[in-house]
């Protein structure tokens, strides 16, 4: 079998220019078909998929990963003033985190939590405590944080500046965050790849989930790229062009959503006795000793 590469994609791209419409002859199984350039440009994909924005040169992202809990945290910085923020961290982590942005030369202005976790224990107390920073959570998470937010709020550090969504239904605290100039948002439990969070505790809902993402999320630019707090599949990132289309459980209509959400019959999770009462305490319950 052969594979159609990036320089067969672009030689009939180039051919496109001045015979778009001219047919091209196939064979199959001893018949010919004839095909437009662009059937061949759909049957790979590059018809509708958003082209990607690019993250201004002044931007810094850096995605980091704690393998116990799937967890990804977001290192975001301003390179020209240095101001930096970071989107869930992890307990464990928050030396990394810490000696990450000393190296890089940064300032951590803010420890973000997008809800109020169940299965890891943030590390934006310690993070407090080791940089300074400021640590940032929603109001109705009912959880310790130097800052509470609130939809409509911006969270500026730099010349960039985050808008805060309200989308709960996972918990009832959950936040997404979004940055317009880099075509980006920060989406927690909320929105995961191909998936989404559980919705039966912490003061869950499927229909306020499914309601948020669809009126919230699902309403931004195709092209904007998802960042997820979890993965579980090795898969870094989304879109919003491919959650609305490949979701299996937001694809579908809420009636089929919520009676999905009910019958996932999930386990209890692992952690949640120990990080609910350390989160509520904004992570500085049980801080490791080295």
């Amino acid at each position: 079998m052969r594979i159609v590469g990036s320089n067969m994609l672009s030689a009939l791209k180039r051919l496109s220019v001045s015979h778009q419409n001219q047919p091209i002859l196939a064979s199959n199984r001893g018949r010919t078909q004839s095909l437009t350039l662009r059937s061949v440009h759909s049957q790979f994909g590059t018809m509708s998929l958003p082209e990607r924005k690019p993250f201004t040169p002044d931007f810094f992202f850096r995605q980091l990963f704690d393998e116990e809990s799937s967890t990804y945290s977001y290192l975001l910085a301003d390179l020209k003033t240095g101001e930096a923020v970071v989107i869930d961290p992890v307990l464990e982590q928050a030396k990394r985190d810490a000696q990450l942005v000393k190296e890089l030369g940064f300032k951590l202005k803010y420890a973000i939590n997008t809800h109020l976790h169940a299965d890891h224990i943030t590390g934006s107390g310690w993070l407090r405590e080791l940089t300074g920073c400021q640590s940032m959570i929603a109001a109705a998470s009912g959880a310790k944080a130097d800052v509470y937010l609130e939809e409509g709020d911006r969270i500026e550090f730099g010349s960039h500046f985050i808008d805060v969504l309200a989308t709960p239904g996972h918990t009832n605290g959950c936040m997404s965050y979004v940055i317009k100039a880099q075509g980006c948002v920060f989406t927690g439990d909320t929105v995961l790849i191909r998936g989404c969070g559980r919705t039966d505790f912490q003061e869950g809902s499927s229909e306020s989930l499914y309601e948020n993402v669809h009126s919230k999320i699902f309403t931004l630019p195709d092209y904007f790229r998802i960042y997820p707090a979890h993965d579980y599949k090795g898969q870094l990132e989304s879109s919003v062009w491919e959650e609305k289309r490949y979701n299996p459980r937001l694809t579908k209509d809420l009636e089929e959503f919520i009676r999905i959400m009910d019958n996932l019959n999930l386990s209890y999770p692992n952690k949640i006795d120990v990080s609910l009462p350390a989160n509520r305490e904004c992570g500085v319950y049980d801080i490791p000793k080295e």
